[in-house]
């Protein structure tokens, strides 16, 4: 058992591997600067990129609560991670033929791109009740996280000497998206054909389909919330501060690019470091939730967030930025992997992808407004300097990302006061009791 056990692991592990180069070469470092900066330009392409994000963050937002519970009631977990991975990897690789102009496909393929790798962490992260007991889920958490930024690191390192040789053109800056994509599904396939789905599908109630079986699965999650109060807590003030985790993420490559003029080859430098921090960060959290309790060591990574942006809003070197991602790639991945650790506690057994989904659909409704929001409000800063303080436009632009980000530090602030609130022992209490409770058929 341990070893297919620990093989399980593993293949749980490549997938984040994989996935992580998306992330790393289309989130952060390569695709959203060279969409802002290539493919529109000027303080429109913050606004736009803003626009994609939070389109699609609110598709995956209004179907993952019911695909999860679709995917709880039928053990199709595995399919549907399938499914949404192919639909990554197809549109990734199509953004090879995104060039400057090109704002509606750079958009479209984006979009498509994005809610395929968002949904697909649903069911990602709902296999992991399934394959780590209570004792390990944080550890295993954890351990993802890490090897998943080395994914992340190994993409970046493979990508940049083209980009540095071919200096002034474009297609290494294209070639990236298809070797990406093809990076993700080879790592793809040992969690494909490694993990075992220990759910057993259900019969289908006569009259019924999976879609309507789905609606009233998620329907009677949200009636049985009243039993969940810490977990709704939870989600709230989740819902809060991981806006402000996004909200970086998503911006990082343009507020390096704007405040201080890096280039493409330093953008994929500077990530490079994230990621290496990002490693120690998620090794580090899990060690410490394990000893200290996961909501205290979450309340340190947000603190060590905001100091990083706090760092931001004043530093003006690129040196400074710099170390500023570096403690950044620390603290997020905490944040990042502790959350997603204290829903797999907090989810009833055979209910992880229900509650998953939910967690998605929190997740996703504030990255649908915090990008948003970032996007509109840097834009309007701009103009507003530009206009009013007669400022030239690249020094309105720099003037108008730092107002956006002190938005950032709003969010993680209101979250983490909401979350100090949550009492962690009483939510694992509530999942117990709501077991027992279901299992005498109440």
């Amino acid at each position: 058992m341990k070893k297919t056990v620990n093989r399980e692991h593993q293949a749980w592990y490549l997938y984040d591997f994989g996935n992580s180069a998306y992330a790393a070469v289309v989130l952060l470092a390569i695709y959203s600067a060279y969409f802002k900066n290539g493919v529109v330009g000027g303080a429109e392409g913050s606004r736009l990129w803003g626009v994609s994000v939070g389109i699609a963050m609110l598709v995956v937002a209004i179907a993952a609560p019911i695909l999860g519970a679709i995917a709880d009631f039928s053990a199709l977990k595995k399919k549907f991670l399938f499914i949404f991975s192919l639909m990554t990897w197809i549109f990734t690789a199509l953004l090879f033929f995104v060039e400057k102009g090109d704002i509606f496909t750079g958009m479209l393929f984006f979009i498509l791109a994005e809610i395929g790798y968002r949904s697909g962490q649903v069911f990602y992260n709902s296999l992991l009740p399934e394959i780590a007991t209570p004792a390990e889920i944080g550890r295993v958490s954890g351990k993802g996280w890490a090897i998943g930024s080395l994914g992340g690191i190994i993409a970046l390192f493979i990508l940049l000497p083209p980009i540095v040789i071919f200096k002034g053109t474009t297609l290494p800056v294209r070639l990236a998206f298809p070797f990406t994509a093809l990076f993700f599904a080879i790592f793809t396939i040992p969690a494909y054909r490694w993990i075992k789905e220990r759910a057993n599908a259900r019969e289908l109630p006569e009259g019924e389909n999976y879609l309507t079986i789905g609606f009233k699965r998620f329907a009677h999650t949200l009636r049985s919330a009243r039993r969940f109060k810490e977990f709704g807590k939870f989600m709230i003030s989740f819902l809060i501060y991981n806006d402000g985790i996004l909200m970086t993420l998503n911006f990082a490559a343009i507020i390096g690019a704007v405040l201080y003029g890096m280039t493409q080859t330093q953008m994929i430098i500077f990530m490079i470091i994230v990621q290496v921090t990002s490693v120690i960060g998620a090794y580090l959290f899990a060690i410490i939730g394990e000893k200290v309790g996961y909501k205290k060591s979450l309340v340190y990574a947000i603190l060590g967030m905001a100091g990083a942006i706090i760092w931001m809003i004043f530093n003006q070197t690129l040196v400074g930025f710099f170390v500023i991602g570096a403690l950044a790639g620390f603290a997020l991945t905490g944040v990042q992997s502790l959350s997603r650790t204290m829903i797999g506690i907090f989810s009833p057994k055979g209910q992880s992808a229900e509650f998953f989904g939910i967690f998605s659909a929190v997740g996703r409704t504030s990255s649908f407004i915090g990008p948003t929001v970032y996007g509109f409000l840097a834009l309007w800063a701009a103009r507003f300097f530009e206009n009013e303080r007669n400022m030239n436009a690249l020094l309105a632009e720099q003037a108008g990302q730092r107002v956006a980000i002190i938005s950032i530090l709003l969010f993680l602030f209101t979250g983490l006061f909401l979350l100090l609130t949550v009492d962690e022992k009483k939510a694992i209490q509530e999942s117990e009791d709501y077991l027992l409770e279901e299992g005498n058929g109440g």
